[in-house]
C-alpha cells in the first residue's frame, strides 16, 4: 500500500501553490521558507511555535506543529480538575486558536510514532511530514518501575482523560459509601492512596483531604465524609524532596493538618483494585492514585542520540542532538545540565518554556534567510535560570522558593495562586480561574464535581429506606 506524505505546503492548497477557491489568511505560501516541524503542543513546543509565529504569510519559516491532541493543557493546574476544583475547559486552549494569528504556521491533529533522520521526515501514523529543522517535545509519562500491571488500580495524573478518571473515581467512592451497609467495607471505600510525595501528590493529597472534610460533608446523609482517610506514601525520607529540607517539613506538617497521614521511606510493593500492600502492611483502599514517576515519551528511541535511564534524550549544549544540528530535543524529553549548577535540568514548565525561547531564537537566525542554515551564527549554551519552586498544600497553604526567598502560608498561597494565573494562556481562562477560585475560597464548593463514564458501583441493593441518618 503507497503511504500517504503530507507535503510541507499547507492543507486544502494546490500544487502550485493557490488555494482553491477564495484563499484564506492561513494559507502558507511562501516558496522558499524552511520548514520547521513541532511535535508536541506543550509549554516548550507550543513557545518555539509562538516565537516563530509571524503574520506574514511570506515569512521565511514555516512552521508546522503536530500533536494527537487539539489543545495545549496547562498541567501545573491538572489536579485541580481531577479533584472537581476546575473543569477541563478553564485549563486548556486549542492549539489552533492559539495561533490562529500566526500565518506562517499550520496545525495538525496526529501521532508522531518514529522519526527518520536520514530523510527527514517525521513518520506519523497516518503519514509523513519532511522538515528541514524538527523540535521534539513529546514530554513525559507514567513510569510504574516495571509494574504496569498496576497502571488499571492506580491511573496517574498527565493529560484531561487521566483528571476526569482520578475525578470519577474519587467521587464514586463517596457515592458507593453511601449505600454500603458494612462498616469495614465503608471505611475501605472512604479510604484513598496517593503513590508519590512530589508536588503532584501533595497537592493532590491535600485537595482531597479538604473536599472531604471542608466541602462535601452536608452532601450526605448516611456517611461522615470527614472521616475519610487520606494516605499519601513517600519512599524518599520526605516529602517535597526536590525542596528545601524546611520546606519539605513545613509541607508535612501542613498535609498532617489537614488529616493526611504522611508514609515516608515507604515501599507499595503491590497495588490492586481493593488497595495497596506497603512492604508487608496491606492497606484496603477504595481509590489508588499514581503520581510517583515518568518515563520519556517513546518517540525519543526513534532519534539518533544516546538515552538516559529515564529514556531521554542527552542532547548538546544547545538542544540538538549530537551530529544533527537541525534536531532539537526539549522539555520533559531532553536530558539536560544546568551549567550553572551542574545538575539536570528539570522536567516542570519552567525549564520547558525557557528551552522553547532559546530555540526559538536560534531557529529565527538561521532561518531569516529563508531556508535553514545551520551554525549561521554561535548558537551558545543553554542555561536555565531558576526562578524558584513552589507547591500549593491547601486552602491558605503553600510553601516554595522565589528568587531565593522562602515563603510558606497564606503569603506562598497567593503568590503561587498569581502566577499560575499569569501562565494560563487566554483571558477568559484567567478570569474564569480567578472566579472560581475566589467563589471557592469564600463559600468552600466545588463546582466541578461531575461523574462521568460508568458509575457501576458493584452493589448488592441500595441502603434500608429506614436506616438512621448520620447526625
Amino acid at each position: 500500500m503507497q503511504e500517504k506524505c503530507i507535503s510541507g505546503r499547507g492543507l486544502g492548497e494546490r500544487s502550485d501553490g493557490h488555494a482553491p477557491g477564495r484563499p484564506t489568511h492561513r494559507t502558507l505560501r511562501s516558496p522558499v521558507a524552511a520548514r520547521v516541524v513541532i511535535i508536541g503542543g506543550g509549554f516548550a513546543g507550543l513557545t518555539v511555535a509562538r516565537t516563530l509565529a509571524s503574520r506574514r504569510a511570506d515569512a521565511p519559516v514555516r512552521v508546522t506543529l503536530i500533536d494527537r491532541r487539539n489543545h495545549h493543557l496547562f498541567q501545573p493546574l491538572l489536579y485541580q480538575v481531577a479533584t472537581a476544583s476546575l473543569s477541563p475547559a478553564d485549563i486548556a486552549q486549542p492549539i489552533r486558536k492559539v495561533l490562529s494569528r500566526a500565518r506562517n504556521t499550520e496545525v495538525l491533529l496526529g501521532e508522531a510514532v518514529g522519526v527518520d533522520a536520514e530523510r527527514r521526515v517525521v513518520q506519523l501514523r497516518d503519514g509523513e511530514v519532511a522538515y528541514d529543522a524538527l523540535i521534539v517535545a513529546t514530554g513525559a509519562t507514567h513510569s510504574y518501575f516495571g509494574r504496569d500491571d498496576w497502571a488499571a488500580a492506580a491511573p496517574g495524573l498527565k493529560t484531561v482523560e487521566d483528571a476526569i478518571e482520578i475525578r470519577r473515581r474519587f467521587l464514586l467512592a463517596f457515592e458507593g459509601a453511601e449505600r454500603e451497609h458494612d462498616p469495614e467495607a465503608r471505611r475501605a471505600r472512604l479510604t484513598f492512596v496517593v503513590v508519590g510525595g512530589g508536588p503532584t501528590g501533595v497537592e493532590l493529597a491535600g485537595a482531597m483531604a479538604e473536599i472531604s472534610r471542608r466541602s462535601i460533608p452536608r452532601d450526605f446523609r448516611s456517611i461522615d465524609t470527614t472521616t475519610a482517610r487520606i494516605v499519601l506514601i513517600e519512599a524518599q525520607p520526605r516529602v517535597l524532596a526536590s525542596f528545601e529540607e524546611r520546606l519539605s517539613e513545613r509541607a508535612r506538617r501542613d498535609l498532617m493538618a489537614l488529616g493526611v497521614e504522611v508514609r515516608t521511606s515507604a515501599r507499595v510493593t503491590a497495588i490492586d483494585s481493593r488497595g495497596v500492600n506497603i512492604g508487608g502492611e496491606r492497606v484496603d483502599a477504595g481509590c489508588v492514585f499514581w503520581a510517583a514517576g515518568v518515563v520519556a515519551s517513546p518517540l525519543a528511541a526513534t532519534l539518533p542520540c544516546a538515552l538516559d535511564r529515564q529514556g531521554r534524550s542527552v542532547v548538546g549544549p544547545d538542544l540538538s542532538v549530537p551530529g544533527h544540528p537541525e534536531i532539537f530535543v526539549i522539555g520533559d524529553l531532553a536530558k539536560v545540565t544546568n551549567p550553572r549548577t551542574g545538575a539536570d535540568v528539570p522536567g516542570v514548565a519552567q525549564p520547558a518554556i525557557q528551552m522553547g525561547r532559546f530555540v526559538g531564537h536560534i531557529l529565527r537566525r538561521e532561518c531569516a534567510s529563508g531556508g535553514f542554515v545551520p551554525g549561521t551564527a554561535e548558537r551558545g549554551r543553554f542555561a536555565y535560570r531558576d526562578y524558584g519552586d513552589m507547591a500549593t498544600i491547601g486552602r491558605a497553604r503553600a510553601v516554595g522558593m522565589v528568587f531565593g526567598i522562602r515563603v510558606v502560608g497564606v503569603l506562598a498561597w497567593v503568590l503561587w495562586a498569581g502566577l499560575h494565573v499569569l501562565q494560563l494562556i487566554g483571558f477568559r481562562s484567567k478570569l474564569i480561574v480567578m472566579i472560581q477560585w475566589t467563589w471557592a475560597y469564600v463559600v468552600f464548593t466545588r463546582g466541578a464535581r461531575l461523574i462521568t463514564g460508568d458509575t457501576d458501583l458493584r452493589l448488592g441493593r441500595a441502603p434500608e429506606q429506614d436506616a438512621a441518618p448520620v447526625a
